[in-house]
Formats: structure tokens, C-alpha cells, sequence
């Protein structure tokens, strides 16, 4: 039983993790959460377009200021799961936990390169 929920808490885990963190995994912030799209999908004119683009840019810096409060209240709430769990872990499950935390941190930081890169 506990080694079922260990599992599914780990599983958990790196699904939480591997959301974007702040300013990382491409270019979630440049369309305000799918608004660009919805833009798109609408066939805006040109004087639509450009009666829209202000107030889309108007939301981006509050969008992304709620997206990056929220990922680290995630982080911090994770990161206190983690602590309260790993002395309940056998020595191996606490390496294999270290090894899935540092593959997730490696992932955020290719991700945060590749985004600085797609930047310049």
C-alpha cells in the first residue's frame, strides 16, 4: 500500500515539476495564455488586430507575474512535501528521488537555455 501511494506521489511529482517554471519552457508568457490563438482563430482585420494587441500586451506582465507566484508556491509546498517524505525512504529510494529531482532540474535548465537562446 504505501509503496502503491510512494508511487503515485513520485509520479506526481514530476508532473508538477515539469510545468514551465518562470521564465523557462518556451513562449507561454508572449501569448497570454492562448489569447494569441484565440486572436488568430477569430480572423481579426487589421484594425481589429490592432485595437486587440494593447490590451494583449497590457495582460502579459500580470499574466506572468500570477504564473510565476504560483510556481513558486508550488515549488515551496513541493519542496516541503519532499522533506517530510525522504526520511521514510529506504537509502535507494531517496538516490532514485534525488536522481528523478536532479533529471527535472537538468530539463528546466535545457528549457531556460534553450529560451534565453530563442531570445536573443
Amino acid at each position: 500500500m504505501f509503496r502503491r501511494r510512494e508511487k503515485r506521489f513520485v509520479t506526481g511529482f514530476v508532473v508538477v515539476q515539469a510545468q514551465p517554471g518562470p521564465g523557462g519552457a518556451g513562449h507561454w508568457h508572449g501569448h497570454a495564455f492562448g489569447l494569441k490563438g484565440i486572436t488568430e482563430k477569430l480572423d481579426l482585420t487589421a484594425e481589429q488586430q490592432a485595437k486587440v494587441q494593447p490590451i494583449l500586451d497590457q495582460a502579459k506582465p500580470q499574466i506572468a507575474a500570477i504564473h510565476q507566484e504560483a510556481m513558486q508556491k508550488m515549488h515551496t509546498v513541493t519542496n516541503s512535501t519532499l522533506s517530510q517524505i525522504r526520511p521514510m525512504l529506504t537509502a535507494d529510494q531517496q538516490q532514485k528521488l534525488d536522481a528523478i529531482e536532479k533529471a527535472h532540474q537538468d530539463m528546466l535548465n535545457a528549457r531556460k537555455q534553450l529560451h534565453d537562446t530563442m531570445e536573443d
